[in-house]
């Protein structure tokens, strides 16, 4: 975490005796409020490895969906999936928990479980669950995919769509890189969605609508990296910081306001 996230903040009562000490929200540690540390165990910061692994995962996926050098088939995205993004993340969620970050472990651990139902989703071959193949229709032409199974993961989608916009409404307060990354992913999700919704003659996604997701996909997952950087990076093991800009609104950001008023 970098030096300004780790600036501490404390609190007192009426008496004037100190009574907790609170962290700044700061995207690096994945937690959109004031963030209270835990004095009877020194546990590591686990947000960096959850966003990284989001990010990659993320990141592979959506250039896919972009269609990068022709690739339109996303089954080099599994690997990520179920190890890094599913796995890997999904124990990052766990151990936001033990350290009282209520938002990281819902949403690390949820995205952890998206990449691996996902990847459940589209296994194909011997290894397939069944899921695709469950709505195939021997009727249709060759190549022509069934719309229901492009309906089918329009529902999928939009369940994660309004799961991330519920996420977006607590990150507000907080900061922009943070703000941002929620916001992205959300449009990603939106994008994703309808396009599934809205197929072409042979029942696959709507074109232009799976690139703008795959774009968003991008965004994101570059804001993901740039938080993760931010929460691994501190005056111990680089030379320069990088900025997750409070909201002027924010606690924090109204903190500094008080703090440079009161120096004017």
């Amino acid at each position: 975490m970098s030096d300004a996230a780790t600036k501490e903040t404390g609190y007192t009562n009426g008496a004037g005796a100190h009574t907790e000490t609170m962290l700044p929200p700061h995207g690096g540690a994945f937690y959109p409020a004031p963030y209270k540390e835990k004095q009877f165990r020194q546990f590591a910061n686990p947000a960096p490895l959850g966003l990284s692994a989001f990010a990659l995962t993320t990141f592979i996926l959506s250039l896919v969906n972009v269609g990068s050098r022709g690739i339109h088939t996303n089954s080099i995205v599994l690997g990520c999936a179920y190890a890094y993004g599913g796995l890997v993340q999904l124990l990052a969620g766990m151990w936001e928990m033990a350290v009282g970050n209520t938002f990281g472990a819902t949403a690390l651990s949820s995205y952890g479980g998206f990449w691996i139902s996902f990847a459940l989703i589209i296994t194909g071959g011997s290894q397939s669950y069944g899921v695709i193949a469950a709505y195939d229709d021997p009727s249709l032409p060759d190549g022509t995919v069934n719309k229901h199974v492009s309906s089918a993961l329009g529902f999928y989608l939009t369940g994660w769509w309004i799961f991330t916009t519920i996420l977006l409404l607590c990150t507000f307060r907080s900061t922009v890189a943070f703000f941002s990354l929620f916001l992205t992913l959300d449009l990603a999700f939106l994008m994703l969605s309808i396009a599934h919704f809205i197929t072409d003659d042979k029942g696959n996604p709507g074109k232009n609508l799976t690139t703008a997701g795959g774009v968003f996909g991008l965004m994101a997952a570059f804001l993901a990296w740039y938080c993760a950087y931010a929460g691994i990076v501190d005056s111990k093991n680089s030379w320069w910081s990088v900025p997750v800009l409070h909201f002027p609104w924010s606690e924090t950001g109204k903190e500094k306001r008080r703090a440079s008023d009161s120096a004017a």
